[in-house]
């Protein structure tokens, strides 16, 4: 089986897979005060949960925004699974031709979600991720990743009202079904929602005419994946897919294009050379 762990800034979500097939699937907080061994125990009582068995696990494979989380992460690897994670970055084979001015400031996330939405949807598409911060990449019908947007995410700007005045309050993440609203909350709620699914419709509008050009006019897919996809996506027409595995899935696909980095066997949890650069 292939454990598959996307680090995010706020949420970890692990997959596992027998072969093509997702097993089950986790999700709990980033902490980056959390050590290997608190990490490896929090994964072996999910594992218990579930009736799976730690030691069916043959490799592992890592994507992360949260570089302070990764050696740690790698570390438990060692130490619990007995195998050197492979880390999608530099030199990790992807099948898309990025061309970001930089691709070593591409984040992984963006990568991973790009490669899994070419392999199911094919191109043109963009791929907008729900996530801490909102992402939308483009990636064209010849796998090649052009770049894209970035804006801070649903939480970060409720967290930004709440933190930045003296009397707005923590809100919960939810439609208030109405813009002119009687009281704090649902207009925060109004604001916050419902501004956020104009700034998507503006975003994909203007990227998928760009993107539709580069492509010699042909018609542009919309993928949304992240923990707030379903919320965004039912208040706009410009969503064509909601994806919630789609990173996930992603990570399986980059293993299986990756064979040299299979079965890295490690027993010295000690051991750490070149943990962060792929072989």
């Amino acid at each position: 089986m292939l454990l598959a762990i996307d680090i995010g800034n706020t949420n970890t979500v692990l997959g596992l897979f027998n072969g093509d097939k997702l097993v089950t699937n986790w999700r709990f907080e980033t902490d980056s005060n959390k050590s290997a061994d608190e990490y490896g125990m929090l994964i072996n009582n999910l594992f218990t949960f579930e009736g799976q068995k730690m030691s069916d696990v043959k490799d592992v494979i890592i994507s992360t925004v949260v570089p302070s989380v990764l050696y740690t992460m790698q570390h438990m690897s060692v130490k619990y699974f007995h195998r050197r994670a492979i880390v999608v970055e530099s030199g990790v084979k992807t099948g898309l031709i990025i061309r970001y001015d930089n691709p070593k400031q591409v984040g992984a996330d963006r990568i991973v979600n790009a490669v899994a939405a070419y392999n199911k949807y094919h191109g043109p598409l963009i791929i907008i991720d729900f996530g801490t911060a909102t992402t939308f990449c483009a990636v064209t019908d010849k796998a090649e990743y052009l770049g894209g947007t970035i804006a801070p995410g649903l939480k970060i700007s409720s967290d930004a009202l709440f933190e930045k005045t003296a009397q707005l309050p923590k809100v919960e993440l939810e439609e208030p079904g109405k813009t002119i609203c009687k009281n704090t909350v649902q207009s925060m709620q109004s604001g916050l929602i419902y501004g956020h699914m104009g700034l998507v419709e503006h975003v994909v509008a203007k990227m998928s005419k760009e993107l539709s050009d580069y492509c010699g006019g042909k018609e542009v897919k919309v993928i949304a994946t992240g923990g707030l996809a379903t919320l965004i996506s039912s208040g706009v027409a410009c969503i064509d897919e909601v994806d919630k595995m789609l990173t996930l899935e992603g990570l399986s696909i980059i293993y299986k294009k990756n064979p040299h980095l299979h079965n890295r066997q490690a027993t010295d949890p000690s051991v750490a050379d070149n943990w962060n650069h792929a072989e």
